[in-house]
């Protein structure tokens, strides 16, 4: 008798995603902010439950959790999803927008959305974790499915980890993740090596005089020194790194004052740079302090900037075995398979749950946008560049096929190592 192949074993395990599909939709208008998903986190650790095969750790980390499916003999695979929303206001119109606000960890009341598609990772993450239940008899091993919070400020990996997240569950042999992205449904891409940048943020207090606006002779006014740097911070990338490599400075947050006839004391500039060698990584962090401490001096300011990081993503790198297995398990299952997909400057804290341990990782993306709006602006009848992407108040990934292709991909990534 002919051996099924994984695409075959899974078309036969193929789930209704019916009620997973309202269950995205309660996710995603039930958002949380980093740190604060709690209810998240008993949402899922509910539905694992109920099917009554997984092992159930949580509050690792924060509002981490993981479910662990033990199946004899095998490797050790770890599937991982995020759960986390971002500190923006909805503007999608879908029926099951999100209205939800809440106070972020400064006690500011934000209003908050599934705008990076965490929620529909934690839904195609427990389908997977129902389908490979479901089929039990087709491998050997040990699954475990981890549900990851604040991966938006990049801490809820590192959080994990420290928090003794490999002395509750085993040691597994390979790490996988996926991320939803600005790609045609249906779409899976891969690559070898390195995936996604590294990203570095924080924060640069600038201290100046403050005064009466009409009496700008007799300040040193942060606002004007601000400006000049954030120009001056534009030219780092054009002009001082390699045209060939990849690198980007972004100004996100420029804040000085609280009214017009008023000079401050000081400015705070938000800054975000990405990588993807270590080498530009600290030529930039040596022209951002350079820059900013040569306009302060200029300026006149009467006291020394502080730089407080406030984030840090190391790269995504892909091992080079484990993806050339996974991309033959998926470009046998999926017509649009991408095996060389672009490098993004998008960045991901999954990785530190392999490197944490010296484990090898695989993490790949998957197209969300609906086919026909995809196609339309491929054809040239719109353009492209206005289809909303993540971290937009606008995106809004197309249901199916994004949720089949995520769970798919989750599934065979876990039997490619686990069948029998």
């Amino acid at each position: 008798m002919a051996q099924l192949s994984l695409s075959d074993i899974l078309k036969s395990a193929s789930l209704d995603l019916g009620p997973y599909e309202d269950l995205y939709k309660y996710f995603h208008a039930h958002p949380e902010l980093s740190q604060r998903e709690e209810s998240t986190s008993q949402r899922v650790a509910a539905h694992l439950s109920q099917l009554n095969v997984y092992e159930l750790h949580t509050n690792i980390g924060g509002y981490g959790l993981a479910g662990v499916l033990r199946n004899g003999p095998g490797k050790t695979i770890l599937l991982r999803a995020d759960m986390d929303a971002l500190p923006v206001k909805e503007l999608t119109g879908l029926p099951y927008e999100s209205s939800v606000t809440m106070r972020d960890a400064e006690g500011i009341e934000k209003p908050v959305m599934h705008a990076c598609g965490h929620d529909m990772h934690m839904t195609c993450l427990l389908a997977a974790a129902e389908t490979l239940a479901n089929i039990r008899h087709a491998w050997s091993g040990t699954l475990i499915v981890l549900f990851q919070p604040d991966e938006e400020r990049g801490g809820g990996a590192q959080a994990m980890v420290d928090d003794g997240l490999y002395s509750k569950v085993p040691l597994p042999d390979y790490v996988f993740g996926q991320h939803v992205m600005r790609m045609r449904a249906g779409r899976v891409g891969l690559r070898p090596g390195t995936i996604m940048a590294a990203a570095d943020s924080l924060k640069i207090t600038l201290y100046g005089r403050g005064g009466h606006g009409s009496q700008p002779h007799q300040t040193v006014d942060p606002a004007l020194l601000a400006a000049h740097i954030v120009i001056r911070l534009q030219g780092i990338v054009s002009r001082e790194i390699d045209p060939s490599d990849l690198a980007v400075v972004t100004v996100g947050s420029l804040q000085a004052g609280q009214t017009e006839n008023i000079i401050a004391d000081k400015a705070e500039i938000g800054l975000d740079f990405r990588t993807v060698k270590l080498e530009t990584r600290q030529k930039i962090i040596s022209a951002i302090q350079r820059i900013v401490e040569a306009e302060c001096a200029a300026s006149g300011s009467p006291k020394r900037p502080v730089f407080t990081p406030t984030r840090r993503f190391p790269l995504t790198s892909n091992d080079e075995h484990a993806t050339s297995q996974l991309a033959a398990s998926f470009e046998s299952h999926f017509e649009d398979f991408d095996g060389d997909t672009p490098r993004t400057n998008i960045s991901e804290d999954f990785s530190i749950l392999g490197t944490s341990q010296d484990l090898p990782c695989c993490f790949w993306h998957i197209g969300c946008i609906d086919p026909g709006l995809w196609d339309k602006a491929q054809r040239g009848d719109s353009d492209i560049e206005e289809i909303p992407g993540n971290h937009s108040a606008l995106f809004a990934p197309v249901i199916q096929p994004t949720m089949r292709v995520g769970v798919d991909t989750l599934c065979l990534a876990a039997l490619t190592f686990l069948k029998k």
